[in-house]
């Protein structure tokens, strides 16, 4: 096969796709910048405005002088680069009776998304202080009868931070959505049991992940909060089809390049657990 029958654009598009839809906690951040990254390295400047000061009127007195708006900046830095590379021998694709090298891109879309998941997971610690449930010392235990009400909780700490209703999402690990099921708050909506849509609590969407971190001790990080909290920007930087020179085989490099910034921490509530 030579090097010459590779679309390059074609295979880019694919691995988008693929990526995309494997994502977790991608699907929990917000890509408002992704449009203006051009590869690593490059940064993206956000910024935004202080509160406005509501002042009672005072006829005599006036309104006297406007107030200068605050400001401020934050740098989302596409600081992470990511590739694969891989090659396929001609006598297997001769003898093989599948497509090697689709196989490949999909395996590599599958690698890639796990590893953006598991940073994006890792903006746990970006959450403000006041916002957490349970510590690593004294984590929350959760049976079927309190894994609902814990996650109740969290959404009542967005609630006491004015985080807007949509748009929230929480993301829990396999055997805490388990405990979930057994309760009857949960799987009351028989279309959520019969469809495998994980559902909602408290206004938020809730997702299952096996990307819940898990620091030392099994002591999961559940992460609630609102999707402007995050901000996640990434593209496929490049896609190559090539000929090794010392080989007779058809191989394909790609590299991924993305970054992402918490740039609303009081938009996110963290809960600490171990399994009971």
């Amino acid at each position: 096969m030579a090097v010459t029958n590779f679309i390059p654009a074609i295979w880019s598009a694919r691995l988008n796709e693929s990526f995309k839809k494997n994502l977790v906690y991608g699907n929990v951040v917000n890509t408002d910048y992704e449009g203006e990254i051009k590869g690593q390295g490059s940064t993206v400047k956000i910024n935004s405005i202080g509160a406005v000061t509501i002042g009672t009127y005072d006829k005599a007195a006036g309104i006297g002088n406007p107030q200068e708006l605050d400001s401020a900046q934050k740098t989302l830095t596409i600081d992470q680069a990511k590739f694969y590379n891989f090659t396929v021998d001609d006598v297997d694709v001769a003898q093989a009776n599948v497509d090697l090298l689709s196989g490949g891109i999909v395996e590599a879309s599958y690698g890639l998304a796990n590893v953006v998941d598991q940073y994006i997971a890792g903006f746990y610690t970006e959450v403000k202080a006041e916002n957490v449930i349970g510590t690593a010392a004294t984590p929350v235990v959760p049976t079927s009868s309190t894994a609902y009400d814990y996650l109740v909780d969290l959404g009542v700490i967005l609630d006491e931070n004015d985080v807007p209703e949509g748009d929230r999402f929480v993301v829990v690990p396999a055997w805490y959505y388990g405990l979930l099921v057994k309760d009857p708050r949960y799987t009351k909506d028989a279309n959520v049991m019969r469809t495998g849509f994980v559902g909602s609590i408290d206004n938020m969407s809730v997702y299952k992940s096996n990307n819940v971190p898990n620091t030392a001790g099994a002591k999961y990080k559940i992460i609630a909060g609102h999707k402007s909290a995050i901000s996640f920007a990434g593209q496929v930087d490049s896609v190559e089809a090539y000929r090794p020179e010392k080989q007779f085989s058809d191989a394909i490099k790609g590299l991924q390049v993305f970054g992402a910034k918490c740039i609303k921490p009081e938009g996110l509530a963290v809960m600490t657990a171990n399994k009971s």
